[in-house]
């Protein structure tokens, strides 16, 4: 557990006035399962993964972050950014730009070189998004206006339906 991460996004939250609850869970693994032990819905959480894109002189690290019932269209994310293909980052990658598990990421970004994306379906659903917080049993509601003003992310469609 990222403790460093969550008491920094805490101080961030804290300091933006943001509205927000700390939800403490079970660890879960698929996104149904997390929404379960938390005691949201699905449509709520706010998936991030971290991504490289390269291509057309373009090799950069990207933390994408989209509902987690939709599914990252990570061709369409490399297009949309100037690449020609992306690919989702290694643990250790992960682990050095984020300071978090894999699971574990909030849709923030605390490293310069880990440029924030989010698809704008996340903002069309839900008043309230909610994520992991640096920790696997450990989440964050928040709203989700709060979100998109604190964050600022770069607003890319690149989700699509989860038909599995």
């Amino acid at each position: 557990m990222s403790s460093v991460i969550f008491n920094q996004l805490t101080a961030l939250l804290d300091s933006e006035n943001a509205r927000y609850r700390v939800i403490e869970h079970a660890t879960a693994g698929r996104s149904e399962e997390v929404a379960k032990a938390r005691g949201t819905k699905i449509e709520q959480g706010a998936k991030a993964l971290v991504c490289h894109v390269k291509g057309n002189g373009i090799k950069q690290h990207v933390l994408a972050v989209l509902p987690a019932h939709r599914k990252a269209n990570l061709s369409v994310l490399a297009k949309q950014l100037g690449g020609t293909r992306a690919s989702l980052a290694s643990p250790q990658e992960v682990m050095e730009l984020t300071q978090c598990v894999f699971g574990a990421i909030p849709p923030f970004s605390f490293h310069p070189q880990l440029k924030l994306v989010a698809d704008p379906m996340l903002f069309q659903q839900e008043q309230e998004i909610v994520f992991n917080a640096g920790s696997l049993e450990r989440s964050i509601l928040l709203n989700a206006e709060d979100y998109r003003r604190i964050a600022q992310p770069m607003l890319i469609a690149f989700s699509e339906e989860n038909l599995a």
